[in-house]
């Protein structure tokens, strides 16, 4: 059982009591009816080889709130497409993949490109905006909730809780940030632990309180790619293309809903994913990279607000952040022992090194350009540059899943 502590600004719902994903499937049935929910699932198409996405179909069969699944594919090819089109064929939920490698899709992305309209790099971020379009060219799902296809642990209440606070129209959220604890026989959740909670907290030492610092603060689990919201959310926010994903994400919140409107729960008593390697000495991989394009996206968004950065107060901020996440070490040594928990001392170590490295290079990567890459435009401003856009997206998706390449030769035998 956790706490029922409410912390910060943000409401928190707790888990508390014996696990009720029956009662919470029947509710979400009944308030599915007023607002039906799609779930979107971004997915590489290795993913379909691996132990994790094959729980997520088998549970998500026995789902029966769901309005539509929407899986975003990526880094697949003809025949993977067509072979993933087979794989989720088995859930009885209506379902369209999205096939962002291939040529309708590419062929809108380049129409866009053409407009002046950003895009982003091929990843997640795409990804999920993609899928975001295509619901909202539907118009058939009032609520939208997105989590990985790598949660080893995952089952119905997982899915439930991250869903309730939206499709339920008596609480009258319209973000829900889903959260929960990272512990096996160790704790996981290094970057969260070690980087982001004591980078936000350095900064606000360093220029003072600020909303925006304050609101990611309240959040148990700033980093966790759970999240649920209401449709017009996906139709103004715009995605960031990176790692930078979440936080990117969470800003856009923060300017778009009132804070009330705003909310985390806790999805899982357990909660155990494919964990990244911490590549500290390859910045364009693995966890070093996730805390570069963090920090970046953290400081591009703070300038926005019009909180200076000079370059003395960033360098200041590593200081800051070295002493802040050393003692964060200390404590989390001590949740461990007390747990009875495994705790390398040295390897936490070696991750604050790594991630300090990470805000060093992230550091001269924002006072050398500090717009960097773009985010990835809103549909809002997508609609009013293409007018046909949604138009055009719903007959790529369906075109793809109709497209037989058998019946294709056939034809051009005949």
């Amino acid at each position: 059982m956790s706490d029922f502590h409410q912390n910060g600004v943000v409401t928190v719902l707790h888990r508390l009591g014996p696990p009720n994903v029956d009662q919470l499937e029947e509710e979400l049935q009944r308030h599915a009816t007023v607002n039906p929910i799609a779930l979107v699932l971004p997915s590489l198409y290795a993913e379909l080889q691996r132990p994790a996405l094959k729980t997520i179909v088998e549970t998500l069969k026995e789902v029966r709130y769901l309005n539509e699944i929407v899986i975003s594919l990526d880094r697949a090819s003809a025949l993977e497409f067509r072979l993933a089109k087979e794989y989720f064929s088995a859930l009885p939920q209506r379902v369209r993949l999205i096939w962002n490698d291939g040529a309708r899709i590419q062929d809108i992305l380049k129409l866009l490109v053409s407009h002046e309209i950003d895009v982003g790099l091929p990843g997640k971020g795409r990804g999920c905006w993609t899928a975001f379009g295509y619901v909202l060219a539907r118009r058939q799902s009032k609520a939208i909730a997105l989590h990985d296809c790598d949660v080893l642990s995952y089952n119905r209440e997982y899915l439930a809780r991250l869903c309730y606070p939206i499709a339920n129209p008596n609480l009258g959220y319209e973000f829900c940030k889903g959260y929960y604890s990272r512990v096996t026989d160790r704790l996981h959740g290094r970057v969260t632990r070690l980087f982001i909670t004591p980078l936000i907290r350095s900064l606000q030492q360093l220029v003072g309180p600020h909303p925006l610092l304050t609101f990611l603060d309240s959040f148990r689990y700033p980093l966790a790619g759970e999240f649920a919201m209401v449709r017009d959310l996906a139709w103004i926010n715009r995605i960031p293309g990176d790692w930078g994903l979440e936080v990117g994400v969470l800003a856009e919140v923060y300017r778009n809903c009132a804070l009330r409107r705003i909310c985390q729960a806790d999805i899982a008593d357990a909660y155990e994913h494919k964990h990244q390697a911490l590549s500290a000495d390859n910045p364009n991989a693995g966890l070093l990279k996730m805390c570069m394009d963090i920090t970046k996206s953290l400081f591009r968004n703070l300038a926005s607000e019009g909180v200076v950065l000079s370059e003395g107060l960033l360098k200041t901020l590593q200081a800051t952040y070295l002493q802040a996440a050393q003692e964060a070490i200390s404590r989390y040594e001590n949740d461990a022992a007390i747990n009875s928990l495994k705790f390398d001392r040295h390897q936490e170590r070696t991750a604050v090194e790594a991630f300090l490295k990470g805000l060093k290079l992230a550091t001269d990567g924002f006072l050398e350009d500090p717009l960097g890459v773009p985010m990835i435009s809103n549909w809002s401003r997508v609609a009013a540059a293409v007018p046909d856009i949604f138009g055009l997206l719903i007959e790529a998706v369906e075109e793809d899943h109709e497209w037989n390449p058998a019946a294709e030769a056939e034809q051009a035998r005949a």
